[in-house]
């Protein structure tokens, strides 16, 4: 079963001149319609009146041939009076209702018969005049009225209301653009904003102010609802900053922990670039740091040596906590093994000034260091900390043996 299309949607601007186009025309012709029938109702007092007057004209001017029984004066008569005015039809009747004259305008042209049409459906009915003499009725004076004049005002009235149509289209399309500029335009900025928002995430956008005092209103709760997204937003960047340094970064020396190490040294290791080194570091003797001074004093060993060791790295070596007293640098890029000895020589320097401790102390504490080049001694992640793991539990063993033939000797 297929459905139909959606018929197209109206725009904002295009509902509001069908609207005012719509009022226009119904108020032009509303008010058309009532103008035409107070009209006509004025025309039909109008025509009512005059014809009587003109009746009573026909029966002055006429008189005397009534009394005299002459014929043709009547008629002449009545045709001097009713040729020049909006008659159809004028009789004089004596009382034995005998007609002595009678007049009809000639039906020259189709408009003649319509103008009759439009005369016995909207004008009165026949006036009859009595035509008295030394108060005694000698006639009665008939008339039927004519509709030219009518159809005239009604053409006239058509034509008018034709021409008040035209200027109220003109008005209102007038209008609907005043109205868009007032009235639409708020709302599409207030629409490509919200377009904007949804589509693109731009939260620093804001509707501009309106002339209108609901739709500025609606703009500043707009403007309102984005600074709070905005600010919610910047909420949730920090907050999300925050737990991705915690989840990559060690809680007590700050630096970054195994996850981050594992992906940088994965990276490094795709990267296909050149040659780089691995060093695997421990404090020598911090079980017994903290066993006999404790754990608060172990911390404090702890980071001294992360600060110690960041101070004698390059912008782009990386040094991270593994876990306990054990830290791993990667060195990146290096061009021979002159730079890896050189690095692990300021190091062990760096550490040869005893730790200041919090109340006042001074500690010695000794490192120790074991390096592993790229690819070397290894072009995996864990051939490379076993092989640096390796050389710096070596360098351990030889300190331990210097130590004790040093005793020794002594």
């Amino acid at each position: 079963m297929t459905t139909a299309p959606a018929s197209p949607r109206l725009t904002l601007r295009q509902s509001l001149g069908r609207t005012h186009m719509m009022i226009s025309l119904t108020a032009v012709c509303m008010a058309g319609l009532f103008l035409t029938i107070t009209a006509l109702l004025a025309l039909r007092l109008y025509a009512d009146h005059n014809l009587e007057l003109v009746a009573r004209a026909i029966s002055y001017t006429s008189e005397a041939a009534v009394v005299f029984d002459d014929e043709e004066a009547a008629k002449d008569a009545l045709e001097t009076i009713t040729s020049r005015e909006d008659i159809a039809s004028a009789s004089i009747v004596l009382p034995d209702g005998q007609v002595l004259a009678s007049w009809r305008r000639a039906i020259t042209t189709p408009w003649t018969t319509l103008e009759q049409h439009l005369a016995r459906l909207i004008l009165p009915g026949p006036v009859e005049v009595a035509m008295v003499r030394e108060s005694r009725e000698i006639a009665r004076v008939h008339l039927v009225g004519h509709g030219q004049y009518l159809l005239h005002f009604l053409l006239q009235t058509l034509l008018a209301t034709l021409v008040c149509l035209l200027l109220s289209i003109l008005g209102a399309l007038h209008v609907a653009r005043r109205m868009q500029r007032s009235i639409t335009a708020p709302l599409k900025a207030l629409a490509e904003v919200a377009y904007s928002v949804s589509r693109q995430r731009a939260l620093k956008q804001r509707v501009p102010a309106a002339n209108i005092a609901e739709l500025h209103a609606l703009g500043e709760d707009f403007n309102t609802l984005l600074d709070e997204l905005e600010a919610w937003q910047a909420h949730q960047k920090r907050e999300n900053a925050s737990l991705l340094h915690r989840a990559t970064h060690d809680a007590l020396t700050g630096l970054p922990n195994r996850a981050l190490f594992e992906a940088r040294l994965g990276q490094a290791i795709q990267g296909d670039q050149e040659r780089f080194a691995l060093l695997y570091l421990d404090c020598d003797r911090f079980k017994q740091i903290n066993d006999t001074l404790g754990h608060g004093v172990g911390d404090e060993v702890l980071i001294a040596l992360a600060r110690r060791v960041q101070h004698q790295l390059r912008p782009l070596d990386l040094v991270c906590r593994l876990g306990g007293d054990e830290f791993v640098i990667l060195l990146a890029p290096i061009r021979d093994e002159h730079e890896v000895h050189e690095v692990m020589t300021r190091i062990q320097q760096g550490m040869s000034t005893p730790v200041v401790l919090s109340d006042g102390r001074h500690l010695g504490v000794g490192i120790s260091i074991g390096a592993a080049l790229y690819p070397e001694q290894g072009e995996t992640a864990d051939a490379l900390l076993q092989a640096a793991d390796g050389a710096m539990y070596e360098s351990k063993r030889q300190r331990r043996e210097g130590a004790g033939d040093h005793k020794t000797t002594t």
